[in-house]
């Protein structure tokens, strides 16, 4: 089976680096704030720093270092979940929101870019895979829990 294999999760992030790096220096953002903040604006379930370390598996106190500078900026605020006192909770500001919009132009166009050269039909057929190999990964982590 011809497989990407490795480096295609290294070129992804790799092209992905250089296409925001423009941006966050203009920003004056660290790519890891950058990527925080998007993931916070773009995923609602996930509030948390512990959502964004074990979700984008980075370094705990890398997440914590960028928060920190995020909440300091202006761009997240930290609130205490209503549900749970000792958990705390990061919202993007109406500061962030300028950013986020940049940020998702960027990931569109990223996307596209990255399916240049492909036919709609082969665009279906990517999704539709990637859709069963999903539920193939849920149904294997069912059966090892």
């Amino acid at each position: 089976m011809n497989t990407p294999g490795i480096e295609f999760g290294r070129k992804t992030a790799a092209a992905y680096a250089a296409l925001c790096k423009p941006l966050c220096q203009k920003l004056h953002l660290t790519q890891t704030a950058f990527d925080i903040l998007m993931f916070l604006a773009n995923n609602p379930g996930y509030q948390t720093a512990s959502d964004v370390v074990e979700m984008r598996k980075l370094k705990a106190n890398l997440v914590s270092v960028n928060i920190d500078r995020l909440v300091q900026e202006g761009y997240l605020v930290r609130e205490a979940d209503p549900a749970d006192r000792r958990r705390t909770l990061l919202r993007c500001t109406e500061k962030a929101q300028p950013i986020i919009v940049r940020g998702r132009a960027l990931q569109e166009g990223f996307g596209q870019k990255l399916l240049e050269n492909t036919t709609e039909a082969q665009r279906k057929a990517f999704c539709e895979t990637m859709d069963i190999m999903n539920k193939n990964l849920d149904a294997i982590l069912e059966r090892e829990a």
